[in-house]
């Protein structure tokens, strides 16, 4: 037995209304033996079988398909209908009624949807039966037609079985890949920023302090990077941003230290904060203050370097609202449907540092709070970007569509 009928032999046991089919074609027809066959151009292969006759034969079971009628039928793709084999005109000296001593025998095609020969259902008897110009032929052809189409729906389902199946594989293969990036990146770098921070703090001469200085930048660079390549690997290929939901008292506190850091790397530039009670929202903090360093450090980057950044967080209308503004140039309007996509880049020739997930990871944060991001931009009011939490929202989080 080849593994194609080998399968095809477990699909038919698969479709729980077989046993049922056939139960009722022989209580209709009165012929006490009823076999789904899958039949080859070398074999018949009995896939499901009710049998009170005695014929003999079993699931699994083959039979030289030349020496049965189903090698017939595989051709021409036609019933045969027998009421007699020992009187009928084109049966009566056909070695196969010999061979198997039946008298009455039905044998319809089952063809796959696309026209494909899959087998036969069949039925016979030791007696005769009167079977021809009843109902029992177009009962059994319909057996046949819905049986075609259960079969398909069973191989499709079973080609989702294993494309989920090879998904979980790769799945896990994606999770080790996040566990080891995170690990072996991130713990040297926090190494890096931890050993130049002190370094910074401690030297006294204005060169060193300098290089210090520059290797806590890099480090912090390099840092929100991997970052930012986690939760992107995370957010599209794995199972989504993580969040750990709790009513935040210290809210203000972390938006402010947020703030504070960027302002300490880019001393240069401004950074102001009006920041209303806030306490109690439901959020991961973590992910509320990555959402804010993103938005600031994407306003630090394409806003006017003269032009100071503001960042206002305020409870309004039943809604937890963070917002960041920044002068500048506007931003084009082409430019404005790609701002969340990741790895996107400005619409112009000035080289940009980073990856371009910034604002990607700072939107899908928001989409798995149960929130949005808004953004307006124009010559005279500049850019703002806000971000909208209600606070009525259910507590579970969801998980952003990996296409968001």
């Amino acid at each position: 037995m080849t593994q194609a009928v080998t399968a095809d032999i477990a699909i038919i046991s698969r479709i729980t209304a077989v046993p049922a089919v056939l139960q009722v074609i022989c209580e209709t027809t009165g012929l006490r033996f009823a076999a789904v066959a899958r039949v080859t151009d070398s074999s018949w292969t009995a896939c499901a079988v009710l049998d009170t006759l005695g014929f003999g034969l079993q699931v699994g079971d083959e039979l030289d398909v030349a020496t049965t009628l189903c090698h017939e039928i595989r051709s021409t793709r036609q019933t045969i209908v027998i009421d007699k084999a020992s009187t009928d005109e084109q049966y009566c000296h056909h070695r196969t009624p010999r061979l198997y001593r039946f008298e009455s025998y039905i044998s319809v095609p089952v063809l796959r949807t696309d026209g494909a020969f899959f087998g036969t259902i069949c039925a016979l008897d030791s007696n005769p039966t009167p079977l021809k110009g009843t109902a029992i032929q177009p009962m059994m052809e319909s057996f046949a037609r819905l049986l075609a189409i259960q079969i398909e729906s069973e191989e499709n389902a079973q080609c989702t079985e294993r494309a989920l199946e090879k998904e979980r594989a790769s799945a896990e293969v994606r999770e080790q890949f996040i566990a080891v990036l995170g690990h072996d990146l991130r713990n040297p770098l926090f190494a890096i920023t931890a050993g130049a921070e002190l370094l910074t703090q401690r030297i006294q001469d204005d060169k060193q302090q300098a290089i210090a200085r520059h290797i806590l930048t890099c480090g912090l660079r390099a840092t929100q990077l991997v970052r930012d390549m986690l939760d992107f690997a995370r957010g599209r290929l794995g199972a989504g941003i993580p969040l750990n939901l709790e009513p935040c008292d210290d809210l203000r506190t972390a938006l402010e230290h947020v703030a504070s850091e960027l302002q300490r790397v880019q001393p240069q530039r401004r950074i102001t904060l009006e920041i209303g009670p806030v306490a109690g929202v439901l959020c991961d903090r973590e992910r509320i203050t990555q959402l804010l360093s993103n938005l600031i450090a994407n306003a630090l980057d394409h806003g006017d370097p003269l032009g100071e950044v503001k960042v206002r967080a305020a409870l309004t209308d039943g809604s937890f609202i963070l917002s960041v503004h920044n002068e500048g140039a506007p931003i084009a309007p082409q430019s404005l449907p790609l701002l969340f996509q990741p790895f996107s880049r400005p619409l112009s020739g000035t080289p940009r540092e980073g990856l371009g997930l910034g604002l990607y990871i700072a939107n899908q944060i928001a989409l798995a709070h149960g929130g949005h991001i808004e953004v307006t931009s124009s010559s005279e009011a500049g850019t703002l970007f806000s971000f909208c939490l209600p606070l009525d929202r259910p507590a579970t989080a969801t998980t952003p569509p990996a296409n968001s």
